[in-house]
């Protein structure tokens, strides 16, 4: 992504950005008084039939900023409003030029996700909670760890929480999202521009690398000590305008509103609502919005929410849950914690790397996404660094089968009798076993958009060791029963009995034209 900067005279100037890249206004103004406790700033940007205006933010020193994403080729035009006489009533115009960029994410089919431009998008995430905050070295080492990786969505902490290591040793912070550098001298009314370029120096970094930016504005884990989870409703209100006019023009962002919401005890759903709906106000592009819970689980039936953000692990432990998840909200399901691969003292850090494995494949085959985690020897999920547990590279295999798949991303296939399977009826058909041990399956399909005479071939897919095998042979279907297709010589396909086995079985064609069988409207 670009990032190019507008001119503050009032003189008609052009300059050109990429479509989805950042043009920013850049303007001189007061630095006198706290420009951050009543600053009314933003610019109404129009071509045309569109129009979008804004927030801008003031960058300290004298420097106030506002920042657009267009999104169509053309010239726009510009005009600022402020309560600053110095700010207010700026023109300009730029010309926004053709671009490989696919802009942000949205929400596509109900429950999946594709790129402004239509592309899909499968999210398939890592959790580096405490990323921002490293060193710069661990912060390279990171980065290049990642392009080794398919890991296309990072959920981060945009506040850092409270650790010793933060506070002295080598590790130890010398910027924070407020002035001061202590619990008794942070200045809540005043935030502090030069972490927030830190910040967004890292947010364009990943962007450069094709991932997206999950970042976290609330967190509880300051045990009494900063206090950045205790601030108040002034405070965080400020703190979401503020973010927002800094990040939404950077299309790799989505909003999570927090981490384990229930456990910041002094907010209520309710003040969640408003700080939804304030995000949802100053982002004028609709960046995807969620919350992540903890032991109470926020309403994501609610408008303002795009998609499931859940950490609940028995979800993904046993098939059947997402399905059922799907059905109750209307929207993605991405379980976003979903426990680590570890060697953690902590139980929900002691996964195997099969498991974690095993339970993405639950996920996906269930029609829903899930994020990956990682902490050995107590890496990664705080801070990034190298990944050395076995489940990346299993889950890169995953997403290369999923990406191959149905284009609309894949559908429970009949979830209240066939758990382990989705794809698109008809046509497309992944079936996971998990640790079952399987022999093997009679070639047998959900009747549903089938009819006699289709012919299907078949992968068997070792999960495990990331093998894919064709069958030789091709399966064509007799006439369906009234629940299912059969093979029409009851062939089975043979599988080796070891656990972490899928099958991939897409239609090849038919036989002959044949009327599909009539089902039942009844489960």
């Amino acid at each position: 992504m670009l990032l190019l900067y507008g001119l503050h005279s009032m003189v008609w100037a052009q300059q050109s950005v990429p479509r989805y890249g950042i043009y920013e206004i850049t303007l001189s103004g007061p630095a006198a008084g706290n420009p951050f406790a009543n600053l009314e700033l933003s610019a109404t940007f129009k071509q045309g039939d569109k129009t979008y205006r804004p927030e801008g933010f003031y960058d300290g020193e004298g420097v106030y900023k506002i920042r657009f994403m267009p999104d169509r080729e053309g010239t726009w035009t510009y005009t600022t409003h402020s309560n600053y006489a110095e700010l207010n009533n700026q023109t300009g115009a730029l010309l926004c030029v053709e671009s490989k960029n696919r802009g942000p994410v949205r929400v596509a089919d109900t429950y999946h996700f594709a790129y402004a431009d239509g592309e899909r998008f499968y999210p398939f995430g890592t959790t580096m909670y405490e990323w921002a905050f490293q060193p710069e070295a661990r912060k390279l080492q990171t980065l290049e760890t990642l392009k080794g990786t398919a890991f296309n969505k990072a959920r981060m902490l945009a506040v850092p929480p409270y650790k010793p290591y933060y506070v002295q040793g080598p590790t130890r912070l010398t910027e924070f999202p407020f002035v001061g550098t202590a619990r008794d001298n942070f200045d809540f009314s005043r935030f502090n521009p030069k972490y927030f370029q830190r910040l967004e120096r890292d947010v364009q970094r990943l962007s450069d690398l094709g991932i997206q930016v999950d970042l976290i504005l609330f967190r509880p884990y300051d045990k009494g000590q900063w206090g950045f989870d205790t601030t108040s409703d002034d405070t965080n209100r400020r703190f979401i305008q503020y973010l927002v006019a800094r990040f939404a023009a950077y299309q790799n962002i989505w909003w999570s509103l927090a981490n384990e919401n229930s456990y910041i005890k002094h907010l209520s759903d309710e003040d969640f609502d408003h700080y939804f709906q304030l995000v949802q106000k100053y982002d004028p592009y609709g960046h995807l919005r969620s919350i992540h819970n903890a032991d109470r689980l926020y309403d994501y039936n609610k408008p303002w929410v795009t998609h499931v953000s859940l950490q609940y692990y028995n979800a993904v432990k046993v098939f059947g849950v997402s399905p059922l998840l799907r059905d109750i909200y209307k929207k993605p399901i991405i379980h976003d914690e979903i426990n680590y691969e570890g060697n953690s003292e902590s139980r929900w850090g002691q996964l195997s790397g099969e498991e974690l494995t095993r339970r993405f494949w639950i996920a996906l085959t269930g029609g829903a996404y899930a994020t990956h985690g990682e902490i050995i020897d107590n890496g990664w999920i705080g801070g990034g660094g190298k990944l050395t547990g076995s489940s990346p590279q299993r889950i890169a295999f995953l997403r290369q089968i999923v990406e191959a798949g149905p284009a609309k991303g894949l559908t429970p296939i009949d979830p209240a009798f066939v758990m382990n399977a989705a794809g698109k009826k008809g046509e497309y058909y992944l079936y996971y076993f998990g640790d079952d041990p399987i022999k093997e399956w009679p070639f047998v399909l959900p009747v549903r958009d089938l009819s006699k005479g289709m012919r299907f071939q078949v992968d068997v897919i070792d999960t495990w060791n990331m093998s894919i095998t064709r069958v030789p042979e091709t399966f064509e279907l007799d006439t369906p029963t009234r629940y299912t297709a059969a093979d029409q010589h009851r062939r089975v396909v043979k599988l080796p009995g070891t656990p972490f086995m899928a099958l991939r079985i897409q239609r090849i064609g038919d036989a002959a034209n044949q009327p599909k069988a009539k089902v039942e409207d009844e489960l």
